[in-house]
């Protein structure tokens, strides 16, 4: 069988086709054009459904615009500023212009309806996304606000009328400026596929009842839209102005000064000087950009006011191109009809090219707010038994963080040895026993003890008194000890509660941790100074093996002193009675000495195992105790109190919703443009 050669279903009449006719007959030829048109239908259905493909992609950068402003995603600040923004990401066309350069008879004309409000000085004060959307021949132009949505204008003075007063709810009537744009969709069989998003008119003077810096506000949001690569630049400017003074070109060459953005549109052609024409702007000589120049005449202020209908205009249009000595071999590529139809098909190209990265934009954007919600927590269930699960769960998540503290998993528990390691031996080194063992304070302590009856071996009384005085110069440094230590503990306490991820968001519960937490420790701290001070008082009972172990004092049978006077004759006689002399003192102060010592290497390890007994174990062990009893005493109706979410992060939480709903949406339209598949 032959080959048959075809063109397409759109393009015309099939070629010949050419066969041996002996191997043709009335079945292989059914067979045979069965499976040519069955071939046919398929390939003109492919094509069909890419043209609408092509045609859905502008309808879904709609959708994905749409959702952005009703979820407060409208790039460059305002609700959720340090949130991921899809916006910035998504192919726009921004027009750009200075007052009174014509800007809005342009967006008119494209639109094909009056729709724009009119006056003095600045009137756009909002951004005004403008979805344009071709409808069936002969059905009837309508318009839909998205902050209305049940609500459908067909009286486009009604649509003026309440871009105006949309704009004044949110700004006011001080003519005040704002970044939050207003969505407009208009539904038309005279329009094409569309979205252009309408500027405030770029401006060098402040009309009455502005602040002066207005006109930077307005400069700096108009740089923020058109400074964005995804953005398409529609420049306008006035053919009866200096091109070199227009602020949309000034503007457009400093954010893309290869002009590979930037769509240039000269209004006013036919308010030129009579003799001179636009000729060098309009074939890229005066000013050249990546795309041609596009010529515009809107319709005069004599015909607005007489309401001049707006396909009306587009006809003089037009005719005014074609029989136009100057520009009749440029009418091709003139005119408003030209400039959408030109827009429409640009705007489709860059969305299919971004597709891809928007799409995977999206996806890494969905894993990073999925990630942060998880960080986040959700929302606290109204059920009290959920609630005082959540309570329990939240204090044993700190209880672990602070049991890392102290076991070496965290930083912080080894602060706790420098106590013991360095500060306890450095305050038991600086003791001043030296001087409290000095001859002349054994000398006083001991006579004082013996009182009015000197002691006769060794001055038991006058040992206790040295050793019980001395001991009680080690309570100072057991006391700091446990302190301390306290210290340390009540720091980790705040440090587990700052770092137990959970918890962070309801400050209430924290403080209640806190506070019971600190309690405890108070409690802890007691019991660990009772017996740290109870280990030093027990070391100044000194048992009968203290006095036998004493060696003996080679001056005990010295003499009772070096002088005696006597009186002769009156049988009466003064004695001063020295009965020791500093070598036996001295021999007093060893004996302490050594004793003390003894005790205090002692106390060196048995203070630091009574504080870690009375405070570090007990914390472990039992620091939320009495929280739990107190938390089981509650009404069920007090548990929501506990978790009162910090009002910043319940903001953040359903900031970060909404934008993750945006994000899904976006995603969900763009798998269901049947083009990616």
């Amino acid at each position: 069988m032959g080959r048959l050669e075809r063109g397409s279903w759109a393009s015309g009449p099939r070629r010949a086709v050419t066969r041996p006719q002996a191997a043709w007959n009335s079945k292989s030829s059914t067979r045979f054009y069965e499976t040519q048109i069955r071939q046919e239908r398929s390939s003109l259905k492919a094509g069909r459904q890419a043209m609408a493909s092509m045609e859905g992609l502008i309808g879904l950068m709609n959708r994905i615009q749409r959702a952005c402003t009703a979820l407060g995603d409208h790039g460059g600040g305002g609700e959720g500023a340090n949130l991921p923004t899809l916006w910035e990401s998504l192919p726009t066309i921004a027009v750009v212009g200075g007052q009174s350069s014509g800007k809005s008879s342009v967006l008119e004309s494209i639109v094909g309806r009056d729709f724009l409000p009119r006056g003095s000085g600045i009137v756009t004060r909002r951004p005004l996304v403008l979805q344009l959307h071709q409808i069936d021949k002969g059905a009837h132009d309508y318009a839909e606000f998205l902050h209305l949505p049940k609500t459908r204008f067909s009286d486009f003075a009604l649509v003026r009328q309440e871009i105006a007063d949309e704009t004044d709810r949110v700004t006011g009537k001080t003519k005040q400026i704002s970044p939050v744009p207003i969505h407009l969709s208009i539904y038309s069989p005279n329009v094409v596929n569309l979205t252009l998003i309408d500027l405030p008119g770029l401006t060098k003077v402040a009309v009455e009842g502005q602040p002066e810096s207005v006109v930077h506000d307005i400069e700096n949001m108009v740089r923020s839209y058109v400074e964005k690569p995804n953005c398409i630049i529609l420049a306008i400017s006035p053919a009866n102005q200096d091109i070199a003074t227009s602020d949309a070109i000034k503007l457009s060459k400093e954010v893309d000064p290869s002009g590979e953005r930037t769509f240039g549109v000269l209004t006013k052609l036919d308010l030129m000087d009579k003799g001179t024409n636009a000729l060098d702007v309009l074939e890229g000589r005066a000013y050249r950009l990546q795309y041609p120049w596009v010529g515009i005449v809107n319709r005069s202020q004599a015909d607005i006011n007489r309401k001049v209908d707006m396909i009306v205009a587009r006809e003089k249009e037009r005719e005014y191109f074609e029989n136009s000595p100057d520009y009749a071999h440029l009418a091709s590529r003139m005119g408003s009809v030209y400039l959408a139809k030109l827009l429409s098909q640009h705007l489709e190209a860059v969305i299919k090219a971004r597709i891809p990265s928007i799409t995977s934009l999206i996806n890494k954007t969905i894993d990073e707010l999925e990630s942060e919600l998880d960080t986040i927590g959700k929302e606290v269930a109204a059920d009290p038994g959920a609630q005082l699960y959540t309570i329990l769960e939240l204090c044993r998540a700190f209880d672990r963080v602070f049991k890392e503290h102290l076991d070496g998993g965290r930083s912080g528990g080894d602060k706790i040895y420098g106590v013991f390691d360095h500060k306890l031996p450095a305050a038991f080194r600086k003791l001043p026993f030296d001087r409290y063992l000095s001859v002349q304070n054994v000398k006083k302590v001991v006579s004082e003890a013996d009182g009015y009856q000197p002691h006769l071996i060794a001055p038991e009384q006058g040992y206790r008194r040295l050793v019980e005085a001395g001991l009680a110069y080690f309570k100072g440094p057991a006391e700091a000890t446990v302190d301390a230590v306290h210290v340390v503990l009540r720091d980790l306490v705040r440090k587990s509660i700052g770092e137990t991820e959970p918890l962070r968001r309801f400050p209430t519960l924290q403080a209640a941790i806190a506070t019971a937490a600190n309690e405890a420790l108070e409690r802890f701290r007691e019991d660990g100074r009772s017996t740290a001070l109870r280990l030093v008082d027990m070391e100044a009972y000194l048992t009968v093996e203290f006095f036998r172990k004493l060696p003996q004092d080679p001056d005990s049978g010295s003499k009772v002193g070096n002088n005696t006077n006597e009186s002769n004759g009156s049988g009466s006689g003064s004695v001063t009675v020295d009965r020791y002399g500093d070598g036996h003192y001295r021999n007093i102060a060893s004996n302490v000495s050594q004793y003390i010592k003894m005790v205090g290497d002692q106390l060196l390890h048995k203070i630091p195992k009574a504080v870690v007994h009375c405070q570090v174990r007990e914390a472990k062990r039992s620091l939320l105790n009495h929280f739990y009893v107190h938390i089981g005493k509650k009404e069920a109706s007090q548990f929501g109190h506990l978790l009162d979410e910090d009002p910043a992060m319940l903001e953040r939480r359903q900031q970060c919703w909404k934008r993750l709903e945006l994000y899904k949406s976006a995603r969900d339209e763009i798998d269901s443009v049947a083009w990616t598949r």
